[in-house]
């Protein structure tokens, strides 16, 4: 094992703790960026001017009626910007534009006394539009050809060849939705100026050296006189990685131009409304196995609906394509990305961060051509897991591929999975009006930024002379629990008790220059961080504690709070140690660093090793439909994830649970409309609140609901052989979606493909049930007969409808 995995004995880390906040979040004495308005004198309140118009020009902005409303003070515009009028990295953001782009698009802000007084003012701000012809879903962008940003492809072997050689070829086209993050604190800030000018912003961000440096560029200062902090947040999931910069710039702008502190809390509507979502993707085909199943070679198109800007959409779209294979070997692939460029919020970052959206792209190719290959999915799948010595698409060697295997194995043996299967063969046989589907899908996910530049961290630890310990990094609370694996990190370097230990909020200006807390790397890289900080400090404690005990400096260890010799009996409590150290003047504090080694990746090929690692799990899915209604309930789940040692087993368990619910909401239930019309409504969000927004509920949770811990196996290179658990089990809720399709097909004949949308709500569910009943087969696939290329004829097209493909015949 190498120094950053090695444990020492008596860890605190690996112990299951409660979160380091749980308390406060149960008996609501956590402070949240929106409750520090209560603390903080002569407050004003923002409220956005909204366009109802998808794509519009502004040909007139009035504001002098808001200004005649009782309690407004101000209203800004462009013109009151001294920088930049941006709010993204990319400067294709107007902060303040003069051109609508999405429906809701706010062209100003009013500022008031009270929220209800900003509200009215917004209400009365005059604004005129020429309204311009607007692009509302992927389809329609396709069509007109609307696309920005890069176009990434990732290429290996010949897919031509391995198509034409393939024993069965299959193509087809595949449509999903996004994902709205409804986090329970929408997007927030809180900005005020001190008497030297400097800027405090509080701000619910997953970024704060981010929204630092678009703050700093809008005002036209330097960000030294920008100080970010985020307390905590009340869910991000990265949500609050890039969107929230634009709003701490409104609350900062405010406040430099009124000298008053400046509150920006959007209501849920308006959250739903302003901010991204998660990517849908449009998905073109083609795919072919040999005579036993295995995968030969995969040609696909993805197109991701990017919104009206790019923010994080290049990213998303790179991360898409490096998960298409997810735990499968693929000889020949071909895969191409672009992103639409649609008249809606811009799409951003979502937990797993176009992972999920790739490798959906596989296992509905799977689930729905293992019918047609006459292979059970579940053995489909086993067949075509990596093995040991093969590589990633992108060039990446998988390593441990072992761990799928066993993972697949104990997920079958400790879910009876083999018993089950019988079980729901006799139950479906005797019931004509519902049916049961179990399905076993495992995951693969590269850990690290696909950036390299962004895997670094920083932490700054202090030790005060009564031996406390005051701990601060570069990463984000959002509820995951970091806060209280860094503050495990902490105590089992340094080899005290937990209780010694505090945590301070994420400020940029003790720790500069961080990368936002996403990727799932926020315990690997801050951990690194806060590790090197303790070491250093050990290590001169150490030498303290090697004169007082006559011992060599290396025999030293700390455990317990107590320094002693090794294989001695005698020993120094910390705290006279700590004295000791600050009277011989000691530094008794330390600033870390951590940087992800063995990382490279040429993103101009897409090709290299962007992940650290890759974690693993294992997902079997039982549920039960309704013949008559589509609606399914899930009866059992058992899951078994590779986290590596864990850090915090309980954070750990917790993460898994939430991230396959999040992940089962999407796929089954969180169906997000536009209006596609063409009256004025056009491009309108028409699931704007919770009323017409599906979310997972206590209802929806498996009735049965085992997860556990792969054990025996720590992963060397990461700090204390941990891995990371943010986004991995979100794709284990593939399994809930292909047990729906399993059931929908027990409806019709054997060996029937079903089509199943996604999300896959009761209405779809019923939809692909009658399509089963039918008899009619996936009516959206196509399977070519295999013949081989003429000389000189052209490489087959994507789409099956040209002549070169062969007799294509849909099946039904």
């Amino acid at each position: 094992m190498s120094a950053l995995s090695d444990r020492p004995e008596n860890p605190a880390v690996g112990v299951a703790v409660p979160h380091e906040s749980a308390k406060e979040h149960v008996t609501g004495a956590a402070l949240y960026t929106d409750d520090l308005i209560y603390r903080t004198k002569d407050v004003l309140h923002a409220h956005p001017v909204q366009v109802p118009r998808a794509h519009a020009r502004v040909t007139a902005l009035r504001v002098a009626p808001a200004l005649r409303v009782p309690g407004v003070v101000r209203v800004l515009t462009a013109a009151d910007v001294p920088g930049v009028n941006d709010a993204g990295v990319k400067h294709d953001e107007p902060l303040f534009p003069d051109e609508v782009m999405f429906f809701g698009h706010a062209v100003c802000w009013v500022l008031a006394e009270t929220f209800e007084a900003a509200r009215l003012g917004a209400a009365a701000v005059e604004v005129d539009v020429e309204p311009l012809p607007s692009l509302v879903t992927v389809r329609e962008a396709i069509a007109a050809g609307s696309f920005q940003g890069a176009t990434p492809r990732i290429l290996r072997g010949d897919v031509e060849a391995g198509l034409a050689g393939a024993a069965r070829e299959f193509s087809g086209d595949f449509e999903f939705a996004g994902q709205e993050h409804f986090y329970l604190e929408t997007h927030c800030a809180l900005a005020h100026v001190d008497e030297a000018g400097q800027i405090f912003v509080q701000s619910s961000t997953q970024h704060p050296s981010e929204t630092q440096e678009i703050v700093a560029h809008v005002l036209g200062r330097s960000s030294h006189e920008v100080t970010v902090q985020c307390l905590r947040m009340g869910g991000g999931f990265g949500g609050k990685e890039m969107q929230p910069h634009g709003f701490a710039a409104i609350a900062a702008l405010g406040a430099t131009l009124t000298g008053r502190p400046v509150r920006v809390r959007l209501t849920r509507t308006q959250d739903l409304t302003m901010s991204g979502k998660r990517h849908g993707f449009h998905v073109d085909w083609r795919v072919g196995f040999d005579a036993d199943g295995h995968l030969q070679a995969l040609d696909a198109t993805l197109t991701s609906d990017g919104g009206w800007s790019l923010d994080l959409s290049e990213p998303v779209l790179a991360r898409a394509l490096c998960h298409v294979d997810n735990a499968y070997w693929l000889p020949h692939v071909r895969l191409t990305g672009r992103i639409a460029r649609t008249n809606k919020t811009s799409n951003t970052a979502f937990r797993g961060f176009g992972g999920p959206q790739g490798m959906l792209v596989i296992e509905d190719i799977l689930g729905r051509c293992a019918p047609l290959l006459g292979i059970p999915a579940m053995e489909l799948r086993r067949r075509n897991l990596y093995r040991a010595g093969q590589s990633t698409p992108y060039g990446q060697p998988v390593r441990h591929p072992e761990r799928l295997h066993r993972l697949w194995q104990q997920v079958l043996d400790d879910g009876a999975v083999v018993e089950r299967q019988r079980e729901i063969a006799a139950y479906n046989a005797g019931h004509p009006h519902a049916k049961r589907g179990l399905a076993v899908t495992p995951v693969k996910f590269g850990i690290s930024f696909n950036f390299t530049a962004f895997n670094q961290a920083g932490a700054l630890v202090h030790v005060y002379k009564d031996g406390s310990v005051l701990i601060n990094h570069g990463g984000t609370e959002m509820g995951q629990g970091l806060h209280t694996k860094m503050l495990q990190v902490a105590a089992t370097t340094l080899g005290l008790p937990l209780t010694r230990i505090r945590l301070a909020p994420t400020r940029t200006d003790k720790v500069p220059n961080t990368s936002a807390t996403a990727a799932s790397s926020g315990a690997d890289l801050n951990g690194g961080a806060v590790k090197n900080a303790c070491e250093q400090i050990r290590e001169r404690l150490a030498l303290v504690a090697a004169s007082m005990l006559g011992v060599n400096a290396a025999d030293v260890r700390i455990s317990g709070g107590v320094a002693h010799g090794v294989g001695g009996t005698a020993g120094v409590a910390w705290n006279e140690l700590v004295r000791t150290a600050y009277f011989q003047r000691v530094q008794l504090f330390a600033a870390g660093f951590y940087r992800t080694e063995g990382l490279h990746w040429d993103s101009s090929v897409m090709r290299g090793s962007p992940f650290k690692y890759f974690a693993y799990g294992v997902a079997a899915a039982e549920v039960e439909v309704d013949g008559f209604t589509g609606a399914y309930r899930t009866r059992r789940v058992d899951i078994v994830h590779d986290v590596g040692d864990s850090l915090s087993p309980l954070i750990d368990i917790g993460q898994i649970e939430g991230g396959f619910v999040q992940g089962a909401g999407w796929l089954t239930l969180e169906d997000p409309r536009w209006e596609t019309g063409d009256g004025p409504a056009r491009g309108r969000l028409s699931t704007q609140a919770a009323s017409t927004y599906k979310l997972p509920s206590f209802s929806e949770m498996p009735e049965v609901f085992n997860v556990t811990l792969l054990t025996d196996a720590e992963e060397d290179g990461v700090v204390y052989g941990s891995k990371a658990v943010g986004e991995p089990p979100l794709m284990l809720a593939f399994s809930v979606r292909e047990a729906l399709r399993q059931a929908a097909a027990a409806f019709g004949p054997a060996g029937m493909s079903v089509d199943l949308a996604s999300p896959a709500t009761p209405e779809a569910v019923f939809w692909a049930i009658e399509q089963a009943r039918a008899g009619a087969g996936d009516g959206h696939l196509v399977e070519a007969d295999v013949v081989p290329p003429q000389p000189g004829a052209e490489a087959h097209p994507l789409h099956p409808e040209s002549e070169q493909v062969g007799q294509a015949v849909a099946r039904g």
